[in-house]
């Protein structure tokens, strides 16, 4: 099966290059699944794992926002913050997941809601995308 090239990329550098035969990210409209060839096309990323396919196996990158852009030949995750599944600190993800639910659930305090949203998914994307170290 043809392979593309993959890079993702955040402020601080390259976390991940390699090829693969499928690379499946999470977008604003949904998820978006790209192979070899695919039509050239930018979309905003939310927080989700990257996923990447090649020979059965399965590659993950946990991606919090940004940008993929697609080309025919190649795919650019441009992320606010990404991490590999060896990067991660499960204890430091639970604790923030954790902060997070505990802060939708307080109907008495003055809290940011889609804030805490957004940490939420971004804790549990990093916990999923731990186990497959």
């Amino acid at each position: 099966m043809e392979t593309i090239q993959v890079s993702v990329v955040t402020p601080d550098g390259a976390v991940y290059t390699g090829d693969a035969e499928l690379v499946v990210v999470k977008t604003t409209e949904g998820e978006l699944g790209v192979k070899a060839k695919h039509i050239p096309l930018v979309s905003p990323l939310t927080a989700g794992p990257a996923r990447f396919i090649k020979d059965g196996k399965e590659e993950q990158v946990a991606v919090t926002g940004g940008f993929i852009e697609v080309r025919p030949d190649q795919v650019t995750i441009l992320a606010e913050a990404a991490e590999r599944p060896e990067q991660i600190n499960e204890d430091r993800a639970a604790k923030a997941k954790e902060r997070a639910e505990n802060r939708l659930n307080d109907n008495g305090g003055h809290i940011d809601k889609k804030r805490a949203e957004i940490a939420l998914q971004r804790a549990v994307t990093r916990l999923n995308v731990a186990k497959h170290k």
